[in-house]
């Protein structure tokens, strides 16, 4: 299950859509409008393997790595987040619902940083040309 946060623009959805990545918007698919970022990681808790997409610079965290969810932090322009989504999404690193778990990542434009659960590196990859 692919989440945006609510702070993602609503055309950022759309285009997601119209590219046939199936996501949900917190605040208007699930959960609720105005959702405090300490509620999230319990409300993670109670959906199956949700990957939550966020601009959310505080989630990128080594310790809120969890063996069932994973969470990307976007660290790109508010108007590039469906493009880095899908980009994250076919990267062979991550182009599964079970090689996203336990991960929080960071997207950059140069490439991917992320941790693992029970791992004491930071990893950093490029993107997939």
């Amino acid at each position: 299950m692919n989440i945006l946060d609510e702070n993602i623009l609503i055309d950022q959805r759309q285009q997601l859509q119209r590219w046939r990545v199936p996501v949900q918007h917190i605040g208007y698919d699930l959960g609720r409008a105005g959702i405090q970022d300490d509620e999230i990681i319990p409300f993670l808790h109670q959906l199956r393997h949700p990957t939550l997409f966020t601009r959310d610079w505080d989630f990128y965290e080594r310790k809120l790595c969890h063996a069932r969810y994973c969470l990307v932090f976007l660290d790109v322009e508010k108007d590039e987040v469906a493009l880095f989504v899908r980009r994250l999404l076919r990267h062979p690193e991550f182009d599964t619902q079970a090689k996203r778990m336990r991960a929080v990542i960071r997207v950059l434009h140069s490439g991917l940083s992320y941790w693992r659960l029970r791992r004491d590196q930071e990893v950093r990859i490029s993107w997939i040309k």
